[in-house]
């Protein structure tokens, strides 16, 4: 085992394990965000990639299944892969979303600055546990809902705001 862990051979081997693992679950994680917004040409070419990556990296570790330090570097390469997906998904901002924003007292004030910013808005009185409140509706490019929250909180740091992912089905105004 002390062999094992002094040779330099083993731990370039690794490293080269670990980096095409992340690389292979990162294009994972794309992958499947991309199938679920319906981007097929990029669902595909990702895949594409993903799979000749892993059958590589997976023969990698199956040459030798007594080296640990292989066997981990893969390990770990699937966890570093998901974080690394994760945020070049969030980096990219492929498709729409759509926020609501609540607000007590400033709703029209937001709706009147943020379509002042380009951003179709659509306001709608309600009542919460508290009073009247105004609820706003946005869909939106994802690429815009950081600079449409910020508009948000700027005027009303109290804001109660949630996205969630939107598939548009039929004609809409996008914006900006």
């Amino acid at each position: 085992m002390e062999n094992l862990l002094s040779s330099t051979n083993v731990w370039v081997g690794a490293l080269i394990i670990f980096s095409m693992r992340v690389i292979n679950i990162a294009l994972d994680t794309l992958r499947i965000r991309m199938m679920s917004r319906g981007q097929k040409p990029l669902a595909f070419i990702f895949g594409v990639i993903e799979t000749f990556i892993f059958v590589y990296t997976l023969g990698s570790v199956f040459q030798d299944l007594d080296n640990w330090v292989n066997t981990g570097a893969y390990a770990l390469g699937f966890g570093v892969g998901s974080i690394l997906g994760m945020a070049l998904d969030e980096r990219m901002s492929v498709g729409y979303a759509h926020l609501r924003v609540i607000s007590p007292n400033r709703g029209a004030l937001i709706a009147e600055r943020l379509r002042e910013e380009g951003f179709a808005v659509t306001e709608v009185s309600g009542r919460g546990r508290d009073g009247t409140v105004t609820l706003l509706n946005l869909s939106i490019q994802r690429k815009n809902a950081k600079k449409a929250r910020l508009l948000v909180e700027e005027i009303d740091p109290n804001a109660f705001i949630t996205a969630e992912e939107l598939t548009p089905v039929r004609r809409g105004y996008w914006g900006i």
